[in-house]
């Protein structure tokens, strides 16, 4: 499968932002679908993921805050961000895997080119 990332940018701490991720493939609903963010020095980190039932998982950090949600049927998984900090700043990647419910990036497959998103206190 095959990932492309979207809908980063600027903004405020505050603000809230919305990404997504559009996937090639027919086996789409098969896979676990998660986000993944790495800051500057930092090692990539894992967001929150979705399964291919529909259940969830998030980071301690994103809990409250983040949502993230699939659309079988098109395809795409997003992630909404709300009251964003600017220690949020990253560049935010989609992955997928087949494994079972997991945080660990290299049980991840699949990677999207990643999208960058600051937020300015």
């Amino acid at each position: 499968v095959q990932l492309q990332a979207s809908g980063g940018g600027l903004v405020q701490a505050g603000g809230s932002l919305r990404l997504s991720c559009a996937a090639s493939g027919r086996t789409f609903s098969s896979y676990h679908m998660a986000w993944f963010r790495q800051a500057p020095g930092k090692d990539r980190e894992f967001v929150a993921v979705v399964l291919w039932s529909g259940t969830r998982a998030y980071a301690d950090f994103v809990k409250g805050r983040f949502t993230i949600s699939r659309d079988n049927a098109k395809n795409t998984v997003s992630l909404q961000m709300n009251s964003l900090k600017p220690e949020d700043t990253a560049i935010y990647y989609c992955a997928a895997t087949t494994s079972a419910l997991t945080t660990a990036t290299t049980l991840y497959n699949y990677w999207g080119q990643g999208t960058q998103v600051t937020v300015s206190s």
